[in-house]
């Protein structure tokens, strides 16, 4: 999408013209048909939605991981596990202090360091 510089005056004309009347009669339902109208927006799913999805199957559930054991499992500072796996060393201290979580490719690889850190040294010494 590009961007286009707008002239305030012309947008204080548009807010000031807005009819918020309109805004305030729009219930669930109509502002619901608006989101599934727009393709770009994303799926609105309420908690029932979520709980069906979970017991069909279709929704996996991530727990979070103890990076942490998982490091120390290793034997290896934070500095030297970094290192070895290609990792930040900030993004180890974000994960051990629970201010975020691993996803993707990292997720993955922190769960083979956990169920085989032998495997993942040998293949890292090829």
């Amino acid at each position: 999408m590009p961007i286009t510089r707008v002239d305030r005056r012309k947008v204080r004309v548009e807010i000031d013209g807005f009819d918020w009347t309109k805004l305030d009669a729009l219930t669930d339902l109509d502002i619901a048909r608006q989101v599934a109208g727009n393709p770009d927006a994303p799926p609105m799913l309420s908690e029932n939605d979520v709980r069906n999805l979970i017991v069909a199957g279709r929704a996996r559930i991530m727990r979070p991981l103890d990076v942490r054991a998982i490091r120390r499992k290793t034997g290896m500072s934070q500095d030297q596990f970094a290192t070895t796996f290609g990792v930040s060393p900030a993004s180890l201290r974000n994960w051990e202090q629970g201010r975020r979580q691993p996803e993707g490719a990292a997720r993955v690889l922190l769960t083979v360091i956990d169920r085989d850190p032998s495997a993942v040294m040998r293949a890292l010494k090829r």
